[in-house]
C-alpha cells in the first residue's frame, strides 16, 4: 500500500477541489492521501466523507507556515492526524492573515506596473482561505502579460530575493509551531527540506527531538539530496514521507498525484505517534511573531 501525503486544493493554492483530488488518487492506484492545504484544516471533514465514498483512506493534514529565526527564512511543517485539531485553529488564522496582508501589498505593487484590478485577482481566490501569488499571476495571464505561472514575469515580480513586488513577513517561530502540533497530538514532518534550504535546520530539530519526520521524496530533492536526507532520518529515527505537492494548474513544475509516495510502514508510524502524543501547553514557551517586513 502507498499514499500521497502532500496535496493542495482550492482551499489554498490548488486548482482542483477535494473530490477531484480523491477521485484522481483512486484512478492512479493510491491507497491513502492527505490533503495538506496551507494553514487551513477546512478539508478534513469533507475529505473523510468523500474518501469513504470512493474507497481512499484520507489522513487529516495541514501544511503550516513557520519561520526559521536563526536563518531568517520560511520553513513549512506538515502536521498529520492531529487528535485535537482545534488547538491549531488560532495559528492557521494568524498565518492566513499574514499571507493575505502580504498579498494585498503585492497586488498594489503589481497594479502600479500593469493595468489590472484587485477584482481580477480576487475572482481567482474563490474558496481559498488566503490570497496567493498564483492568484495574482492568474490575473496577469488573463490579460495577456504572460502565458506561464512560472517563468520570466513571475521571477521579475515574485522572486524571493530580487522580485520587484515580493512582500514577505515573519510567520510564527518554527519551535512554537512544532510545540503546538505536538500539543494537538499530531505528527510533525518537515516539508521539502531542500526547497527552503532547511536541511541544517532539520538536523538541529531532530537532534533536539522536536521534529518527527522529513519529506524526503519531493520533486525539489535530487538523488544525492535524498540520500543526504535519508542519512539524517536514519540517524535520528525519523519518519520518512513522500508526496507530490500537487497544486493542479498552479504546479511549479509538472507533477501528478502519486508521483512521490509514502509507504504503509511510515504511515503506521505517523498514526501510532499521533495517538501517543501527550498534550502540553505551547503558549508557555511561545515566541512572539514579528510581523515587520524582512
Amino acid at each position: 500500500m502507498k499514499g500521497d501525503l502532500h496535496c493542495h486544493t482550492t482551499l489554498s493554492d490548488g486548482t482542483l477541489g477535494i473530490e477531484d483530488i480523491i477521485i484522481q488518487a483512486k484512478r492512479t492506484g493510491i491507497d491513502f492521501i492527505s490533503i495538506t492545504d496551507h494553514d487551513t484544516m477546512s478539508s478534513i471533514s469533507r475529505a473523510k466523507v468523500l474518501g469513504e465514498r470512493h474507497g481512499v483512506l484520507t489522513i487529516p493534514g495541514v501544511e503550516l507556515s513557520a519561520w526559521d529565526k536563526t536563518r531568517g527564512r520560511k520553513v513549512h511543517i506538515l502536521c498529520y492526524a492531529p487528535q485535537k485539531p482545534d488547538r491549531l485553529e488560532g495559528i492557521c488564522k494568524k498565518s492566513c492573515e499574514i499571507r493575505t496582508a502580504c498579498a494585498k501589498e503585492m497586488i498594489e505593487k503589481v497594479m502600479k506596473l500593469y493595468p489590472i484590478t484587485s477584482d481580477s485577482v480576487l475572482k481567482h481566490v474563490g474558496g481559498s482561505k488566503s490570497i496567493f501569488k498564483q492568484h495574482i499571476m492568474h490575473a496577469l495571464i488573463d490579460y495577456g502579460y504572460s502565458t506561464h505561472f512560472y517563468g520570466r514575469l513571475n521571477d521579475e515580480l515574485f522572486d524571493l530575493k530580487n522580485g520587484s513586488c515580493i512582500v514577505e513577513r515573519e510567520y510564527p517561530d518554527v519551535n512554537y509551531v512544532l510545540d503546538l502540533i505536538h500539543s494537538a497530538r499530531g505528527a510533525a514532518v518537515m516539508a521539502h527540506p531542500v526547497f527552503y534550504d532547511s536541511v541544517e535546520l532539520l538536523e538541529e530539530l531532530a537532534a533536539a527531538g522536536k521534529i518527527d519526520g522529513a519529506e524526503v521524496y519531493h520533486y525539489t530533492a535530487d538523488e544525492n539530496q535524498r540520500a543526504e536526507l535519508l542519512k539524517i532520518t536514519e540517524k535520528y529515527d525519523l519518519i520518512v514521507t513522500g508526496g507530490s505537492d500537487f497544486h493542479g494548474l498552479y504546479n511549479a513544475r509538472p507533477t501528478h498525484i502519486g508521483e512521490n509516495t509514502t509507504d504503509m510502514a511510515n504511515l503506521d508510524r505517523i498514526l501510532k505517534l499521533s495517538g501517543k502524543k501527550k498534550s502540553s501547553d505551547p503558549n508557555k514557551t511561545e515566541n512572539k511573531t514579528d510581523t515587520s517586513n524582512n
